[in-house]
Order: C-alpha cells, then structure tokens, then sequence
C-alpha cells in the first residue's frame, strides 16, 4: 500500500498566539483559515487551507521552534511577496535558485522556518 499524498503540515506554536499565526498565514502568506473540528478546537491553533494546501497549527506548551526542518511553499510573484513580507518587519534570506526555482527563507511568527520558492 504505497502512500499516496501528503494530506497536511503540521507545525506547533506556543500557546496563545493564534492572532499572530492568523496575521502571518492568513494575512501576509493568504492561506484562508478553516475552523478546526470542535473535538480539536478546544485544544487552540489554526488551520490555513487553500485546496490541497493545508497547513495546520497546533499548540505545544514546551514550544520550540523547528530552524531546520521546514515546508517549502511554492509561490506565484515570489519579489513581491518578498516585498510584501518586508514592509511588515519579516526577515528575508534570499538563498540560490535550486532546480529552476528562485527562493527564499523566512520565519514565522514564532521562529519556524518557512521556504518559499517560485519556479522560474
């Protein structure tokens, strides 16, 4: 039975923050929110979900961020969601083009990585 699809990205949070994640997937990336099941709601974070996108927020008490490991999104209009991602404080690390792709790294809120990158 081979796998298949990957379903979603998982990525933990502090408690607490889910305006800030909000602001950050939702806001700046314009990943929509989608209310989590109420068996699920009670225990905080967001969902963000674009068709098959689907990027989940759960909370951790022992929060720590993952630096390393990461979900790499591709994007249309890479420079100006650079820009765009700049005017709000964030932190751009433009990196080399891998494989036909120009991109970049960025953090989110609470110091996940996040890679972005645009076929060329």
């Amino acid at each position: 039975m081979p796998i298949e699809a990957l379903n979603h990205v998982q990525l933990a949070m502090p408690p607490g923050q889910e305006d800030a994640a909000r602001r950050f997937y939702r806001d700046l990336l314009g990943i929509p929110e989608v209310p989590k099941p109420p068996a699920l709601a009670a225990r905080g974070g967001c969902w963000f979900e674009r068709g098959a996108l689907k990027v989940h927020l759960g909370v951790e008490v022992d929060f720590l961020p993952a630096r390393k490991a990461h979900p790499a999104f591709t994007v249309s209009n890479l420079a100006g969601l650079m820009q765009q991602l700049l005017a709000a404080g964030i932190a751009v690390d433009r990196d080399e083009p891998l494989a036909g792709h120009d991109r970049c790294y960025v953090s989110d809120p609470f110091g996940n990585r996040i890679e972005l990158m645009e076929p060329l």
